[in-house]
């Protein structure tokens, strides 16, 4: 199963500390399975790429402050749930600044890291962090301490 962390932003040119951060959990998490960091220009572009064939519909998981909050372990049994289900591709999408319009009604769950508000950087860190723990958590690597 490919697990995508796309992003909807414009961005400048400049590579952020965050973004090495980010890829860096995304290489760790890459000794388990495939996971992709991925940014796109719009909401619009998301929805066409759901439109890809496969042998599986791709399951989008969007991040909304009202969606469903989860404990690492939690988030590690969705996983694995979804890979012991076949599920060719999982995305899990980061909205644009100003929200969400027609992909919360396309997406099958909402995930919220918190109530809290965070830039889109930084949220992208904290939920390639969350993969790569949910990774170890399902390998019983030593990484997630539990606390």
């Amino acid at each position: 199963m490919k697990i995508r962390l796309i992003s909807i932003a414009k961005r400048t040119s400049k590579t952020s500390a965050m973004d090495e951060l980010s890829s860096e959990y995304v290489k760790r998490a890459g000794r388990y399975g495939s996971v992709e960091l991925c940014e796109l220009a719009s909401e619009e572009a998301l929805l066409k790429s759901l439109e890809r064939v496969g042998r599986t519909a791709p399951v989008l998981v969007a991040l909304d402050s009202r969606g469903k909050q989860m404990s690492s372990e939690e988030l590690a049994e969705f996983v694995r749930t979804h890979m012991e289900r076949g599920s060719q591709e999982l995305i899990f999408a980061i909205g644009p600044a100003d929200g969400w319009t027609a992909t919360l009604a396309r997406a099958q769950y909402t995930l919220s890291l918190g109530r809290i508000t965070l830039p889109h950087e930084l949220a992208r860190v904290v939920l390639a962090e969350q993969i790569y723990r949910a990774f170890t958590i399902l390998n019983n690597h030593p990484y997630h301490g539990g606390h």
